[in-house]
């Protein structure tokens, strides 16, 4: 039976119906599988950016490739590995040696730079970058620090400290020095605009000091006693009186027995160290001698370490920030700084020269500056 032309036209519609439900199921199939440049860059890795994965996309889009073409072109390296090595063995001789020093070094020298005659100051800047060297804070020492004189100082005391440790008595060293605080100390740096010098008002005298003795040993901070100004004869002397009441009980004070323990008094050799009062007070104290560090050898008194390892402390006054630091620090940390000073001893005993007394210059591996 023949169809009518009404039921043509509604297979039509019908087929229409089906193709725009086709096209639109394949639109929203597109739509999920776009994804945005910043999510797919997310995906590979959470800091890619979206332009650095557009500009992947589009690479692969121009060029059918994703990975980066090898460095062509340019001058290629003027120094080898051993020129290279020469260089930073010029800074290590001479730490104070210039980039001007080091170019004309270098081009006078026909032997390991035979084949170089011209080269920039920038050029030798980036080879010293490329092996590890870099500007620093220069540590001057004096000429006299490792003189004969000093060194044969450095061997005395060590030999006469191991004496007191092999005698019979035993010996408690006991490390004792003066560090000063100035109340009016400013920052040295301020903000101005370019090409202006920043200035402040100050006072016309230098401020006041308090300066603080104090003593050290491998039982912790025995004693600290702060004081307006410097440090002189009579205060050494009480700071001296109050040592001894804390280190000898009252009933053994003037007594010499065997078996009672020795204090040795290590310190520098300040002036009034040396006063006349003062070696009429060591005299008269049969259990506790003085010994004199050398001079230039500040590494070997651990005192020197408790005075830096002050922590700041804000909103608190001078002196109750000074005990609050010395209460802080244990007995832990003494015994750590007198170990750290006596590993100099072997130096000492060789009577080699000891330029800078930072751990690095003396043991290059990490490993033997551990304590």
């Amino acid at each position: 039976m023949a169809e009518g032309p009404e039921e043509e036209e509604f297979v039509c519609v019908v087929e229409e119906l089906q193709q725009q439900q086709q096209q639109q199921q394949q639109q929203q199939q597109q739509q999920e599988d776009k994804i945005e440049l910043k999510e797919a860059g997310q995906r590979v890795q959470p800091i890619l950016s979206r332009s650095i994965v557009a500009s992947i996309v589009r690479l692969f889009w121009h060029e059918n490739r994703i990975h980066t073409l090898p460095h062509t072109g340019g001058r290629g390296q003027i120094f080898g590995i051993e020129q290279e090595s020469a260089i930073v063995d010029m800074v290590v001789a001479n730490n104070a040696i210039r980039l001007r020093e080091i170019q004309a070094a270098v081009i006078a020298d026909q032997g390991v730079f035979r084949n170089i005659n011209s080269v920039s100051l920038a050029t030798i800047d980036r080879v010293l970058k490329r092996n590890h060297v870099r500007m620093k804070q220069l540590y001057r020492v004096p000429f006299q620090r490792n003189s004969d004189i000093v060194n044969e100082a450095r061997f005395q005391y060590v030999q006469r400290t191991m004496e007191f440790e092999a005698e019979g008595a035993h010996h408690k060293f006991i490390f004792v020095d003066e560090g000063g605080f100035n109340l009016c100390k400013v920052r040295r740096r301020r903000r101005n605009i370019i090409g202006q010098r920043a200035t402040v008002t100050v006072p016309g005298q230098r401020g006041a000091y308090i300066t603080m003795c104090a003593a050290i040993s491998n039982d912790g901070v025995l004693c600290h006693i702060p004081t307006t100004g410097p440090y002189n004869t009579e205060r050494l002397i009480t700071f001296l009186d109050a040592l001894k009441e804390m280190l000898i009980p009252p009933e053994e004070r003037g007594l010499l027995r065997p078996g009672m323990t020795l204090y040795v008094i290590i310190w520098d050799n300040v002036a009034f160290h040396h006063s006349r009062l003062v070696n009429e007070w060591f005299a008269a104290q049969p259990r506790i001698m003085m010994q004199f560090l050398p001079a230039y050898s500040p590494f070997l008194n651990p005192i020197e370490e408790f005075f830096s390892a002050w922590r700041p402390y804000e909103q608190m006054p001078l002196l109750e920030a000074m005990n609050a630091g010395c209460l802080a620090i244990g007995a832990e940390d003494c015994q750590g700084w007198i170990r750290h000073a006596r590993r100099y001893f072997p130096q000492c005993i060789a009577r080699e020269n000891i330029q800078c007394d930072v751990d690095e210059n003396l043991w290059h591996n990490r490993q033997e500056r551990m304590d």
